[in-house]
């Protein structure tokens, strides 16, 4: 996994991240948005471009939404 959306994105959606991905690795949740671990090409284009800073590095999660690198995993689960 290259990059994880965090728990600020919940709720705000703002698409941002989606617009500057050069490969489309970014997927519509329920409630947030996912980077596909496999498709990403560690660009951070999407990290840049996020307004509410919920995109980081898999191994530079804040320790408080450490929970998301699991939620990511989770999502493209079966996918």
């Amino acid at each position: 996994m290259t990059f994880v959306i965090a728990e600020p994105c919940i709720g705000v959606k703002d698409k941002s991240c989606v617009e500057v991905c050069p490969v489309n690795c970014i997927y519509e949740g329920e409630d947030m948005y996912y980077i596909h671990p496999d498709e990403c090409i560690d660009c951070q284009a999407c990290e840049a471009a996020c307004p509410v800073q919920a995109i980081f590095p898999d191994n530079g999660v804040p320790e408080k939404w450490q929970s998301f690198i699991e939620k990511n995993r989770k999502f493209f689960e079966n996918k």
